[in-house]
């Protein structure tokens, strides 16, 4: 079995999971319990992606340049600023820690 084949394969997977996804009866969804755990969970996926993508670096925890520019850009998603310029600051951030020999 090749790469190409095992990619295939959890597309088919995760295609068939979401067309199960339509099959759950709408009266199971709309009780607020189970609508409450879709939520949390979605903001817990959410945060769990970042922390890994900002903190790990194979096995290890890494504390380098991506760290900082994360709170600069949650500190300029809480005051609102356009996407666009959350993202230019955050890689300027990053990009300037890195030049000056502050973070990895």
């Amino acid at each position: 079995m090749n790469l190409w084949t095992i990619i295939l394969l959890a597309a088919i997977a995760v295609a068939a999971l979401k067309l199960l996804g339509y099959l759950v009866p709408q009266r199971l969804i709309d009780k607020p319990t189970p609508s409450r755990i879709l939520t949390l969970l979605t903001v817990a996926l959410l945060a769990a992606l970042i922390s890994v993508q900002t903190l790990a670096s194979g096995q290890a925890i890494v504390l380098d340049a991506r760290l900082p520019a994360l709170v600069v850009a949650a500190g300029l998603f809480a005051l609102r600023v356009p996407f666009i310029l959350v993202l230019v600051a955050a890689a300027l951030t990053a990009a300037l820690l890195r030049l000056s020999g502050l973070a990895g």
